[in-house]
């Protein structure tokens, strides 16, 4: 039971956040992702399913070779970290995003995806 509960902590975290301001957030994230299962802007991966899935694991998209070594399993806590720092969590990585540094923002952020990405 104890499994249960600490494997559940990082999306319950996550589920407090506010979807309707993390909505307003990914605003910044259209403009190179889509939520359309395999839709690409040409810049950004499609985020449909992002939590399924493993870094760089979409054919219809040229992830750099960074993005590809780095076998990241996307969950709200490894988004967390990606978001607030790109460079930091995957060094030469192409995404050209600064990085999100308000916790909070995040937080709403992701709990939008964890209904929208689905």
């Amino acid at each position: 039971m104890k499994l249960f509960i600490l494997l559940l902590a990082p999306a319950v975290a996550f589920a407090d956040g506010d979807p309707a301001r993390g909505e307003k957030r990914f605003e910044e994230c259209a403009a190179c992702h889509s939520l359309e299962s395999g839709a690409s802007s040409g810049v950004g991966p499609s985020l449909k399913g992002v939590f399924e899935r493993t870094a760089a694991e979409l054919p219809t998209f040229q992830y750099s070779p960074a993005m590809r070594r780095s076998r990241i399993k996307w969950t709200p806590r490894s988004l967390d970290e990606f978001i607030a720092d790109p460079q930091k969590m995957v060094p030469a990585n192409r995404m050209p995003y600064a990085g999100m540094p308000e916790a909070r923002d995040r937080e709403d952020l992701i709990a939008y995806l964890l209904k929208a990405a689905k």
